[in-house]
């Protein structure tokens, strides 16, 4: 390796114009595809062409075909939600194709003898690029030459202290140059780079699991198999209602007939459920947004609340990501030659703080120690992460008289010819160092010697008769609310586990400092490779230090091997593969594009603490979705049952397309708008599809058995037209639907019952009011009819809200547990 201070060599020519014009026909260039897994024209495809669309296009087409234009006003509602899906997942698709590790627009190469700026994609590889001080390294390369050359590689590798680079080693792409300057061939560009395969991985598209969205497309493929033989049942009955298919074909009944088949189709599917979830979490995006909490897709909103372990970064997440000054410690060492000037060190520290050439962690010494204008250096060596220390010597006739020492204390301190002190009194000062770098603290200990500076410029030896003056201790800023967030979080039953890139040891006093009470970190070197040994060591252990991105990733997918719900925050490049394996990724407002690109959430404003807020946005969104999926598969369950039992019974179906849609508008579509943004702060209880089936399904059976009953009334009795049939249908439904509304919304507050009664009202209305009771072809049944329609309803509320009771008293006892659980590696335990 060759030593700091080395000089260039001869310039290199680089590539000739011909060289690079080869390597570009070779594809050997700096590009990286732009493209996501799905085009725009497949998101469309995807989610416009589906089979409900068909068959809601189909339905729609048809009753325009009949001349039933007032019959189709469904199809309003499969626009929206086509349009929904789309933008939502076209605006994923953006976010991740704007997905780029490097940011810098220019990168400098060596080119036929001269030094050219050039656009980062059009580096090729054995290009000879030229770092300086602010460069973003464009493609992975080895070093050629360079003085006193720092790469920062913390947001690829996690790693917190900068790395001197020499000839023959490789820096990384996307890493950063903090001080210094040198040359290096390109060995890796585009996507075979670091920071290539890093983004190329990230961008692969996936959408968050969603247990709202998965129980939903549950039940639509329920429905889906069921509609064909449903719709044939339906078509069958229908065309014998209208006296057999001969006659109905013949006499243009089969109009009539095919306006109930659609009915009874459209009236299957829960085209507004999807519609009501979006806006339910697209409402919850502009309400965190708001409290600067960027939602990247909806139904993350969602999957914070179910999250059950959370693994959270140190660096730029627990931490503020920078250094500060903790203390002065005096070991009590008594000093070597020159002890009659160690009074300056003050003024000394003052002097390292003030530097231009210090780096972050002499740099806080400024807080403590004011910078003394009088002192001027007679020579200096800047810190180096290779030396691991920096030196100045100022005059005799100064505050601080004689060489300087600041770095590391087992290199300052090593016993050799430029040590001063005792050799007991050093094994005190190195004691007490060990003793406070195990506690998580970064020590360095300033020294003293009283000789001159001759021979200091090269910088190749410590000066020699040097003894320890003080040590010094510097922590990381931990982030104001990170305590409190935690807190929140082990009140909640949820696992934390920190991963970090740095020292175990400095990881661990962190995570003391935030509440989590560990002895030591765990050296991500010792991981077991096997999955399942990997699993084991995720449930024992919770700080973790030395951790590789591709670590991150296999100790995420541990734990969700494991059943768990798995949250992960992050900042670096390092942290991107996480944050996109696990089931909700979080990152903080400090993170990189890259970062940013691949989470689910980022943290405009960097404050921890918004993320209790983001569960109970959560759980609102969880449980109000909960109450209006009841609505809306209750709906599902009557329609399929009567569909069913009128086309085995070769009835005529009770209801034209157009009320259905006035009924599911006034009992399920408006009042499921409200129901989804009101407050709620239930807790998360898995299995929410269950509970919603279990409800809505008995409760759609009572409605049909009411309608079932009225029709049948209405043909024993006799003498009623097919409308007067239709009106009592309709009441009956609208009724027992509005109670299923109103057991839904339970305990009811002053907001829901205006809602319930307000729907009420605007039944009443639809019948008297020529105007709309002509458009839906509704009428108010004859008094006979009329009282057997009040008394099916009435039995169907009854037994509804019997339902309803049983239901509630089931959720009490299933609830009263809560916390469902507590585990053993919870935080705090």
């Amino acid at each position: 390796m060759r030593p700091p201070g080395v000089k260039y060599g001869p310039v290199p020519v680089g590539l000739t114009s011909e060289q690079v014009a080869r390597r570009n026909s070779d594809g050997l260039t700096n590009k990286t595809s732009q493209a996501s897994s799905r085009s725009l024209w497949e998101i469309v495809r995807a989610n416009v062409f589906t089979l409900f669309n068909a068959i809601v296009a189909g339905s729609f087409i048809l009753l325009l075909f009949l001349g039933q234009w007032r019959d189709a006003l469904f199809g309003f509602s499969a626009v929206g939600n086509a349009v929904i899906g789309v933008v939502q997942e076209y605006r994923a698709k953006k976010a991740l194709d704007r997905l780029v590790v490097i940011n810098t627009p220019r990168a400098r190469v060596i080119r036929d003898g001269t030094v050219q700026e050039i656009a980062v994609e059009a580096v090729v590889r054995d290009d000879v690029l030229v770092l300086r001080a602010g460069d973003q390294v464009s493609a992975d390369a080895v070093m050629l030459d360079g003085e006193s050359l720092e790469i920062d590689e913390s947001l690829l590798t996690g790693e917190a202290d900068p790395m001197l680079k020499f000839a023959g080693e490789t820096v990384l792409s996307g890493s950063s140059v903090l001080a210094g300057h040198g040359r290096a061939q390109a060995t890796c560009v585009g996507a075979d780079s670091f920071a290539g395969r890093l983004s190329a991985e990230a961008k692969q598209f996936s959408l968050v699991n969603s247990e709202i969205r998965n129980g939903l497309n549950r039940v639509l493929r329920w429905v889906a198999w069921a509609l064909l033989p449903i719709m044939l049942i339906v078509v069958n009955g229908q065309m014998h209602a209208e006296g057999g298919w001969t006659a109905a074909i013949a006499t243009g009944g089969w109009k009539t007939a095919s306006v109930g088949a659609v009915a009874s189709v459209i009236a299957m599917v829960p085209l507004g459920l999807v519609l009501m979830t979006s806006v339910a979490f697209a409402v919850s995006g502009v309400r965190l947004a708001r409290q600067k909490v960027l939602i990247q897709e909806l139904a993350a909103v969602e999957v914070l609340a179910r999250v059950d372990v959370i693994c959270l970064d140190k660096t730029g997440t627990l931490t503020e990501g920078a250094v500060r000054f903790d203390a002065v410690h005096l070991p009590g060492v008594p000093a070597g030659p020159g002890a009659g000037h160690q009074h300056g060190w003050r003024h000394s520290l003052g002097w390292f703080g003030a530097d231009p050439n210090a780096n972050a962690t002499a740099r806080c010494l400024t807080e403590e120690f004011l910078p003394d204008n009088t002192l001027l250096a007679v020579d200096a060596i800047p810190f180096s992460s290779e030396r691991k220390w920096s030196a100045v010597t100022f005059s005799a006739d100064t505050a601080a008289p004689g060489t300087w020492v600041l770095g590391a204390p087992e290199i300052v301190l090593a016993r050799g010819p430029q040590s001063a002190a005792p050799e007991e009194a050093t094994a005190v000062v190195l004691a007490t160092a060990k003793e406070l770098s195990s506690a998580g603290m970064r020590t360095l200990v300033l020294a003293h010697s009283a000789g001159t500076a001759a021979g200091l410029g090269a910088g190749t030896r410590l000066p020699s008769g040097v003894s320890p003056v003080v040590l010094l201790t510097f922590r990381e800023t931990v982030r104001p609310d990170a305590a409190d967030t935690l807190k929140f979080f082990r009140d909640q039953g949820v696992g934390v586990r920190i991963i970090s890139g740095d020292d175990p040891h400095t990881v661990a006093a962190v995570a003391r400092e935030v509440g989590i009470h560990v002895e030591a970190g765990y050296d991500a070197r010792k991981l077991p490779t096997d999955p399942e040994l990997l699993a084991d060591v995720m449930e024992q252990q919770r700080v973790f230090g030395r951790v590789t991105p591709t670590q991150k990733k296999q100790m995420v997918q541990a734990l969700q091997q494991r059943g768990h719900v798995v949250a992960m925050t992050g900042d670096g490049v390092n942290d991107a593969l996480a944050l996109k394996h696990a089931d909700i990724g979080i990152a903080m407002n400090t993170a990189a594009a890259a970062t940013k690109a691949v989470s689910r959430l980022v943290l405009l404003d960097g404050r921890f603490d918004r993320l209790p807020n983001v569960v109970a946005e959560g759980r609102q969104v969880i449980a109000n979705i909960e109450r209006v999926s009841m609505l809306y598969l209750s709906k599902t369950a009557y329609a399929v049952a009567i569909s069913v039992v009128f086309g085995a019974l070769v009835w005529e179906f009770p209801f034209l397309p157009r009320q259905l849609s006035v009924t599911d508008g006034l009992t399920i579509g408006i009042p499921a708008f409200f129901l989804a943004l009101m407050v709620n702060k239930s807790r998360y209880r898995r299995g929410f599809l269950k509970r919603s089936l279990s409800f809505a399904v008995p409760a759609g059976l009572i409605l049909t058995a009411s309608v079932v009953a009225v029709n049948a009334c209405a043909a024993l009795v006799g003498g009623f037209t097919p409308q007067d049939v239709q009106g009592s249908s309709v009441i009956t439904l609208s009724l027992i639907a509005l109670w299923i509304l109103g057991v839904v919304a339970r305990p009811l507050t002053i907001a829901c019952a205006g809602v319930v009664l307000a729907m009420c009202g605007v039944l009443v209305g639809l019948l008297t009011i020529p105007l709309p009771r002509d458009f839906f072809n509704l009428a108010v049944p004859p008094p006979t009819l009329l009282i057997i329609t009040l008394i099916a309803s009435g039995v169907g509320i009854l037994a509804v809200d019997i339902l309803g009771r049983i239901r509630a008293r089931v959720n009490a006892r299933a609830g009263s547990g809560v916390p469902q659980r507590k585990a053993p590696w919870a935080l705090g335990h």
